[in-house]
């Protein structure tokens, strides 16, 4: 008499869920997603912290935060904080609505780049500025994929992308394209810093946080995954 074996089904990869600020407190696991949210953005300022150290470009919307930090008297992350709140102001003609990961993005990044600064001190090789670079990108990548896979809100920036995109109906890599030009832009006007990080945060952070992504999102056990990954912002 034979045996017949059965070839168990792989699970299904864990999906982003499209949820409101209610339901991502309601989903399940909340104390590790919380845990997860906060070391992501922990993570987030310190790899802004490592690319300004090692001083050969900036990701787009820091080379703005540089450039307007030249004309006002902030910090680099207080500038990122002011910066994420006039941009929450531009959600609301979009009827976007924030959850507790938009606004702890909008305070802890700025506050955990500035802490980093403190205590980093600017490196002389161009070896070691080079190693900085790459690893803030990195660090980047792995804070990105914490920071979403928490699934507990867009930040400031990843929302602006998104609404604009639901309002024009044009792709979420068009709308982001369009505002990381313009972002950069405005920055360069203002004297900000753009360089080899630029370009290299621009081609490796989407590859890296995708890589990683299925390692860092929690399932909650709703909706399909949302097709594309914005950065963290």
């Amino acid at each position: 008499m034979k045996v017949r074996t059965t070839t168990p089904h792989p699970r299904p990869p864990r999906a982003l869920a499209d949820l409101g600020p209610i339901a991502q407190l309601r989903a399940g696991r909340l104390v590790r997603r919380l845990v997860q949210l906060f070391v992501g953005l922990v993570l987030y300022g310190v790899s802004l912290a490592l690319m300004v150290r090692g001083d050969l470009g900036l990701a787009p919307w820091d080379v703005l935060h540089s450039g307007l930090i030249r004309h006002v008297p902030l910090t680099l992350g207080q500038a990122v904080v002011v910066m994420s709140f006039v941009v929450l102001v531009l959600w609301i003609p979009l009827r976007e609505m924030p959850g507790v990961g938009t606004l702890a993005n909008a305070l802890v990044v700025g506050f955990s780049a500035d802490a980093t600064l403190a205590v980093l001190e600017v490196p002389g090789p161009f070896a070691v500025r080079l190693a900085l670079m790459v690893g803030g990108v990195l660090v980047c990548g792995v804070a990105t994929a914490l920071y979403i896979g928490a699934q507990l809100g867009r930040g400031p920036r990843d929302g602006l992308m998104t609404g604009l995109a639901r309002r024009t109906g044009l792709s979420l890599r068009l709308v982001r394209t369009g505002l990381e030009v313009t972002v950069v832009l405005v920055g360069l006007a203002l004297g900000g810093v753009l360089g080899l990080g630029t370009v290299l945060y621009a081609l490796g952070i989407g590859p890296v946080a995708q890589a990683l992504m299925p390692y860092f999102v929690v399932d909650v056990g709703a909706t399909p995954p949302v097709p594309e990954v914005p950065e963290a912002g």
